[in-house]
């Protein structure tokens, strides 16, 4: 089944056939390694695009695909540092606050561990989970958030544990959120952006010079010493990400978004992260791929030699 058990720590961890990258034991046994990849395969209020539940085995089947070394970084980080890939988090039914409170409890665990904790989902509901684990384990925390929608409505088709609303409920303990390439809310979301000073950079504002040139300083500005950083790939413009439930026209590509990644990991200490809303297609990995590239990418950026 491609499953190994750390009796330790009691966490099952996936070997070379489905791990993250697919790299030996050597590499990727829990105790030596520094990164935990954690999937989250939560799926239960999707509202247009179905498929969010497929999405971390379809990241962690492409992953599979990508080269060990970064040029840009000149490190093969996964033999530097060790990338341990936990087996899915099953809910087994559990939705809302109750699958939240397990993520919280896995993803704390191994922060606790020591490890440098890669999220995946799921739907964005999840993020709100491993938010509260880091924002409870570290001092001056700012959460950079990259999506196409604020996700700052307080209830939607009548939950607050909706995928639109995961960033309202971390406002309930934090408002030190930094959103970047929104291009869809409602008047609500607005208003709430307003009222509790989220720092909110609008895909027209970036794209129409009204940050200026310099709008990724401006964006980075806004965060604190400690940032935790959560990704819907609805983010991407659908022409390099269509295979996402709710995509939007007018958003951004590869190599921008990786300089502004680069940049934020330079500047400020990054402590975990997730991505999420990656809806896999039959016969189209492309998506996927380029998910598994930017996790591994953003961890070249992020982790420390």
């Amino acid at each position: 089944m491609g499953i190994k058990i750390y009796q330790e720590m009691k966490f099952k961890t996936y070997n070379i056939k489905k791990n993250f990258l697919a790299i030996e034991d050597e590499y990727s046994d829990y105790k030596n390694s520094a990164i935990a990849i954690l999937p989250a395969p939560y799926e239960a209020t999707t509202s247009y695009g179905k498929g969010t539940s497929k999405g971390p085995a379809a990241i962690l089947d492409a992953s599979h695909y990508v080269e060990f070394f970064d040029e840009e970084m000149n490190r093969e980080l996964c033999f530097e540092k060790g990338i341990v890939s936990i087996k899915e988090i099953e809910f087994n039914r559990k939705k809302g606050k109750s699958a939240l409170d397990l993520i919280y409890k896995n993803v704390k665990a191994l922060i606790d561990d020591g490890k440098f904790v890669v999220t995946l989902g799921g739907e964005h509901t999840i993020s709100t989970a491993p938010i509260k684990a880091h924002y409870d384990t570290y001092k001056n925390l700012s959460i950079l958030h990259f999506d196409a929608h604020s996700d700052l409505r307080d209830s939607y088709e009548g939950t607050k544990y909706s995928h639109a609303c995961f960033a309202a409920r971390v406002a309930e303990f934090t408002t030190d959120i930094t959103q970047v390439g929104i291009r869809a809310q409602c008047k609500e979301e607005y208003d709430f952006i307003k009222a509790n000073g989220i720092n909110t950079f609008y895909a027209f504002g970036i794209k129409n010079g009204k940050y200026g040139n310099e709008w990724m300083d401006k964006v980075i500005s806004k965060l604190k010493k400690n940032v935790y950083i959560t990704f819907d790939v609805d983010y991407f413009d659908p022409s390099i990400m269509y295979s996402t439930g709710t995509p939007e026209p007018g958003g951004f590509l590869w190599d921008e978004t990786l300089k502004l990644l680069k940049k934020a990991g330079g500047e400020r200490n990054i402590v975990g992260f997730d991505v999420v809303e990656l809806a896999p297609k039959k016969d189209d990995s492309f998506p996927d791929f380029l998910t598994a590239k930017l996790i591994y990418k953003m961890l070249n950026y992020f982790i420390k030699k």
